[in-house]
């Protein structure tokens, strides 16, 4: 009897827990935080390399904030310097337990080769798993799914998706093919879904989500490549319905003014968050201040927190002033 009474004080107790996620200040790159309700954290992408080992401090601090000694598990979206950044001086500032990515390098140009080489050389001290589109991540607590992944994507079925016909047709970037090889995710706890796709580009967006939304909708978008104008079609944004978007941008990077009319036109949005002010953006294609973690241009590496409930309902919180703004349980995907 007492072993029951504790096995379910247990469940109780993870289902209690919020998902809570970080969006690490680094600078344009990318480094988002999340510890699911069973306490086991998962780490997606480290930032940029060099810069005297900046991008590796800060998540390392947003880790103690949030009460992480380890991470559980190591995402690496895709092999671009802003996003792989320094894993081996990561690895000697926080153990890391487990790194999963889309497996071997299939790109080549803008140096990616060697990042790759250093890479596998600290990769093959620690247990390694390669993800693919239509699997799911193994952290315990949250629903994690693989929708891209090596420049797959999961089946174009679900309901037709009307934006597809007014959101523009654009080629690939081919030095950019890179960018379409990132690992895409969707987070799920109860009623609460985000979707998270790292620099899936704007033609690879229409390949997913056209002619048909697999994805269904989403209580939270994270902007694809930092919201830079080659990414963030209406097919993939509109279709979401987000309530809420979160831009890991930097002062100079992403945030983009082409992209602030798409991502604004979102229907059913009610805000922005955004990592940084966007100096390209000015006053009118920014949120106000409150919903900026970084307002200067030589910032002080301020984070966004994201809580989320299993009935929908989340919070945000800018860690620069301690603004926090709740959302109510929402629908139903």
């Amino acid at each position: 009897m007492r072993r029951v009474l504790l096995l379910a004080l247990f469940s109780f107790g993870v289902c209690a827990r919020t998902l809570d996620v970080y969006l690490v200040d680094v600078e344009g790159g990318k480094a988002m935080l999340t510890i699911a309700p069973s306490g086991e954290s998962l780490l997606v992408d480290v930032g940029f390399p060099g810069f005297n080992g900046r991008d590796s401090d800060r998540i390392v601090a947003a880790a103690h904030a949030a009460g992480v000694k380890r991470i559980d598990y190591l995402l690496i979206t895709h092999y671009d310097s802003d996003h792989m950044g320094d894993v081996p001086l990561l690895m000697s500032k926080i153990p890391i337990r487990h790194i999963l990515d889309n497996g071997p390098l299939r790109t080549s140009g803008k140096g990616v080769e060697q990042r790759y080489k250093s890479y596998v050389e600290a990769r093959n001290k620690i247990p390694h798993t390669e993800v693919h589109a239509g699997g799911a991540l193994p952290v315990r607590g949250v629903s994690i799914r693989v929708i891209t992944a090596g420049g797959k994507h999961i089946p174009s079925t679900g309901a037709r998706n009307p934006f597809c016909a007014t959101s523009e047709v654009r080629p690939a970037i081919p030095e950019d093919k890179e960018d379409n090889m990132s690992i895409g995710l969707l987070y799920t706890l109860g009623k609460f879904r985000m979707v998270d796709l790292a620099d899936l580009e704007w033609d690879a967006e229409r390949g997913l989500m056209c002619p048909n939304n697999p994805v269904g909708t989403a209580s939270v978008y994270v902007t694809s490549v930092h919201a830079q104008p080659k990414a963030g079609s209406p097919a993939l944004v509109h279709a979401l319905h987000p309530r809420v978007i979160l831009m890991d941008n930097g002062p100079k990077k992403g945030g983009a003014p082409e992209s602030w009319p798409i991502l604004r036109g979102s229907p059913e949005l009610e805000d922005i968050w955004q990592v940084h002010y966007s100096v390209l953006g000015g006053k009118d294609k920014n949120p106000p201040d409150d919903f900026n973690a970084n307002l200067e241009t030589a910032c002080e590496a301020r984070w966004l927190k994201l809580s989320a409930n299993r009935d929908g309902s989340f919070t945000v919180t800018n860690s620069r002033n301690g603004f926090s703004k709740t959302y109510a349980q929402t629908r139903v995907p």
